[in-house]
């Protein structure tokens, strides 16, 4: 039983749901969404105000709590935007954005240059990188991609990691 799935979701003023064909739509003043859901697996159903989510096939169990927290995160992200900020350490080490392209200079002989999907912005400022948009998959993806560029390495904390990021740092060669 997923505790998720039992709890009916409430929809906020100035959000409209609504189904067809397998398909969730969400829209709101951030944006809009749309995710194609297993309508025989979990059955979803609109209640004025609220979504209900109910298990109906040999899938439910491990599907229910899933799509319960899709369409929250869907609700959450059309009312607000997610956010992820990244932060870059190293010297020469910087970033730039233009337009919807992000081009990081992080120690190669060449600029990386990172296209941002549609519905996803990038902002810089000095060393700090963020990552906004109403899609939760497509914000923490892309973030994901920028910080795999360049991977904070153990011994100096040189790269790009996330805001409040613990990085284990190793000792180092030691003199005797």
């Amino acid at each position: 039983m997923s505790r998720l799935g039992k709890l009916p979701i409430d929809i906020p003023a100035g959000v409209e749901v609504t189904l067809a064909d397998k398909t969730l739509t969400v829209k709101g003043p951030k944006g809009e969404l749309s995710r194609a859901f297993k309508t025989d697996v979990v059955a979803i159903a609109l209640d004025g105000n609220t979504v209900t989510v109910t298990p109906s096939g040999t899938e439910a169990a491990a599907l229910w709590g899933t799509y319960a927290a899709h369409i929250k995160n869907m609700i959450a992200g059309v009312t607000e935007h997610f956010q992820k900020q990244l932060e870059i350490e190293g010297v020469g080490f910087r970033a730039e954005a233009q337009g919807n392209t992000l081009k990081l200079n992080v120690g190669f002989s060449h600029p990386v240059e990172l296209a941002a999907p549609e519905g996803v912005a990038v902002a810089v400022e000095k060393n700090l990188i963020t990552v906004s948009g109403s899609n939760k998959d497509e914000v923490g993806q892309f973030a994901a991609n920028v910080r795999a560029v360049k991977k904070p390495e153990p011994y100096k904390g040189k790269g790009i990691h996330y805001v409040g990021e613990y990085i284990i740092r190793k000792q180092g060669k030691k003199a005797v």
